[in-house]
């Protein structure tokens, strides 16, 4: 009975494959190359954008025209034992299933053969049919052609990204050259694509180079493994970084940034395939809110472009802006500004990945502390009101790594200060200290639980995180900012509302809204960013007119700038970033829109102030409600051991400027009194301040503070400050300078010089180097 049943499996078996095999015939070529548009919508239906490729990008070359070293390094990507193989390889498809089911990812385990097949005669789609369809025709078309035909067809009819399809319309797109004219190291950089376009292209995500890299290398080893490179010349390999891509001119201005971004969500999310994507037919409606998206680029036109003079500044041909807009309660995106023209600059601003988010991070690391009841070094709970030590290259204790001695944003120093102060003036040594006491590794758990993603360059665990050395996104940094927005309710941002083909719904993910921090550790976290817009370095932001809360940040370098913000019903980032036209190299920014030093204090918060006026207009003002952890409304009780000190005896200033660029709302400079917009540290939170210089060469700031909300630093401070002025400016009398970046107590690039109180000197260049902020 054993022996009959084995026998009649074995038959039945036979007899599927047989009747498979008879009755799936070799199709005709499949009508891809009359590929429909993609039609994207706003959210209120009417077209934003009609990706209209004629056909698609494809010019068919002969195996002859392939050079041997592009064939091999397909080979090496793709199917090693190509030519060596059956047409099918069932070992590898049950390896592949197994892989999948087990979660290990998905696989395909397919030969270049069912590849082809694939791409040729059949479709995308992931169903057990195609996958039969597959397996036969694949087994007919090995014994009616050649290898080398198989080849050739795989090589011409593959998606190598950037709508070329096949390898002469990539080589074209990558390198702007023929085929049979790509090196070994070009040929294998385009055999790395075959496996993952979107992926891999390094000129439109910069941050994935290192992937890319890698892969690169995968292909070049296995082409020495398989005799096809001698083992010498793989070592004189160079990346060969392909040419930047050039937009589809149909798709001018913002609608190629928001087409681009939507690709990537529906790719990155799994929703769509990319390969069937391409091929087109489907109808997407966005979460844009049209009058929100004009909103955006009329803010950036007016607050930045319109400054930018290529012709005085060279450096404004570098100036690059990216921002995003979403909803905190539902995580849509509402609107996006990618770049100047998707023609123009192909990368999108929003999305990419490889820019320094500065201090912007800092708000993570307090979100952190509420949220697991840090306490300092000495046992005390951390609130909006503890006090840390501030001081310039202070160096972090309770950190086993290493010594570490971050330096403060033009080598301030603050002496004993509050966490309140210290976000106000964005202070590196605290918010390194607040990592270590709170736990970096927890730190970056709070932030990817915000929605930060874990796999974003450089997020390490270690003190250095508080300064923000990590590239996230633009709008990765909107969703996480959203989450704190919403009171700590984290859901993923969504930039697809519907999407249809042939008028079927493609299933979309669930957001999937769940509690990433605590009420409490959000809400103290909005309590002080609340006070860096009325107080701090953002007080730009309050052109908004309706209660915000928001962080700056500066890039190393000032490569970039940022200002990330929300009120109750909109959260938005803002980032001015460097690069070269020509080699898309970060750059620093010094000098760029007549501006000594870029800071997120500036022209970040400007362009956002404007936006969130005009995306609200209309709605009520919200005020927060807020729900503040135990202690964070109790104002700092004075050690009374310390005694009081006269004016101009302590080592601290505490009535004037702190020394140089302060990022604040002024763009560059901060006077020794109030200045026009800006923040100048010195003055207390959410008072008043009135200031007068008095000389030409002599300059004295009289400051009056009183009353503010909160109970935090209630009663008066007076402070004065007298400084000199040397040097070829002459007549400015603020303890600064004309030369721009100098402040009370600071040397600037022009040689003037202000003495603080007469016993406090620093020195500020202009140019020096930044951390965080």
């Amino acid at each position: 009975m054993v022996l009959a049943g084995f026998i009649f499996v074995v038959l039945l078996c036979a007899g599927a494959f047989t009747a498979g095999y008879l009755l799936i015939d070799i199709p005709p070529a499949n009508a891809t190359a009359t590929k429909q548009a993609n039609v994207y919508l706003y959210a209120d239906g009417t077209e934003l954008a009609r990706d209209d490729s004629k056909g698609m990008n494809r010019e068919n070359v002969p195996l002859s025209k392939v050079p041997k070293h592009v064939q091999h390094a397909v080979l090496a990507a793709e199917d090693r034992d190509f030519y060596g193989e059956s047409a099918v390889d069932p070992k590898a498809m049950l390896r592949a299933a197994y892989n999948t089911v087990t979660g290990k990812g998905k696989q395909s385990g397919s030969t270049i053969t069912q590849q082809y097949v694939k791409n040729y005669y059949l479709g995308q789609e992931q169903t057990v049919t195609r996958k039969v369809k597959e397996f036969f025709i694949a087994i007919k078309l090995d014994r009616e052609v050649s290898k080398d035909d198989i080849l050739e067809g795989y090589l011409n009819t593959s998606y190598f990204g950037r709508n070329a399809y096949g390898v002469q319309a990539a080589a074209q797109a990558y390198y702007g050259k023929d085929v049979e004219d790509l090196t070994v190291g070009q040929g294998a950089y385009l055999a790395t694509l075959v496996n993952a376009p979107n992926a891999y292209d390094v000129a439109a995500h910069p941050e994935n180079k290192p992937n890319a890299l890698g892969r690169w290398n995968y292909v070049l080893n296995g082409m020495v493994k398989e005799g096809w490179l001698p083992a010498a010349e793989r070592q004189g390999q160079k990346f060969p970084t392909p040419k930047q891509a050039k937009g589809n001119q149909d798709l001018s201005g913002q609608r190629g940034y928001v087409v681009k971004a939507v690709e990537d969500y529906l790719i990155e999310n799994k929703i769509v395939e990319e390969d069937d994507l391409h091929k087109g037919g489907y109808r997407i409606t966005t979460t844009l809110q049209k009058p929100k998206q004009d909103a955006f680029v009329e803010a950036v036109q007016d607050q930045v472009m319109s400054k930018v003079d290529k012709k005085a500044r060279k450096i404004d041909r570098n100036v690059r802006v990216g921002g995003a807009s979403i909803d905190p309660a539902t995580g849509k995106v509402v609107a996006m500004y990618g770049g100047i023209d998707y023609t123009k600059q192909f990368v999108n601003n929003a999305t990419r990945r490889d820019y320094q988010v500065g201090s912007t991070f800092k708000p993570f690391v307090f979100t952190s502390a509420v949220q697991n009841g840090s306490t300092t070094q000495a046992g005390q709970t951390i609130t909006p009101n503890t006090i840390y030590d501030g001081n310039n290259k202070r160096p972090v204790q309770g950190w086993d790594g290493g010594q570490y001695a971050p330096a403060n944003e033009d080598d301030g120093m603050y002496g004993d200060i509050t966490v309140r102060e210290a976000t106000d003036r964005s202070v590196n040594s605290v918010y390194a200290q607040m990592a270590v006491d709170v736990g970096s590794d927890k730190v970056k758990d709070t932030a990817v639980a915000l929605g930060v993603p874990e796999k974003t360059p450089d997020l390490t665990a270690s003190p250095s995180i508080a300064l923000g050395p990590s590239t996230a996104s633009v709008l990765d940094m909107t969703g996480a900012y959203a989450t704190l927005a919403n009171h700590g309710q984290h859901g993923s941002y969504t930039i697809v509302e519907k999407i249809t083909k042939d008028g079927e719904n493609v299933a979309l993910p669930e957001r999937g809204e769940k509690t990433a921090v605590s009420r409490e550790a959000a809400d103290t976290t909005t309590s002080i960013l609340r006070s860096v817009v009325d107080s701090g370095t953002g007080t730009a932001a309050l052109a908004a007119g309706r209660p915000a809360a928001g962080k700056t940040g500066t890039a190393e370098e000032d490569k970039a700038a940022w200002f990330a913000g929300y009120t109750p019903d909109l959260a938005t980032v803002v980032a001015i970033m460097g690069a070269d036209p020509e080699t898309a190299k970060q750059t620093p920014l010094y000098g760029a829109l007549g501006e000594t030093r870029m800071n997120g204090g500036g022209y970040p918060a400007r362009v956002w102030a404007q936006f969130t006026k005009d995306a609200l207009e209309g709605k009520p003002a919200k005020e927060f409600e807020l729900e503040l952890e135990p202690g964070a409304d109790v104002p700092v009780e004075p050690d009374p051991s310390d005694g009081a000190e006269e004016p101009g005896t302590g080592e601290e200033d505490t009535g004037g400027a702190d020394g140089g660029d302060t990022d604040g709302a002024d763009g560059g400079t901060a006077d020794g009194g109030a200045t026009d917009g800006g923040a100048t540290p010195g003055q207390d939170q959410g008072g008043q301040t009135q200031g007068q210089d008095q000389g030409q060469t002599q300059g004295q700031d009289q400051g009056q503070t009183q009353g503010p909300s909160g109970g935090q630093d209630q009663g008066q401070t007076q402070g004065q400050d007298q400084g000199q002025t040397q040097g070829p400016g002459g007549g400015d009398a603020d303890g600064g300078a004309d030369g721009g970046g100098a402040a009370d107590g600071g040397t600037d690039e022009g040689g003037q010089q202000g003495a603080l109180g007469g016993l406090t000197q620093g020195t500020t260049t202009g140019r020096g180097a930044r951390n965080g902020d």
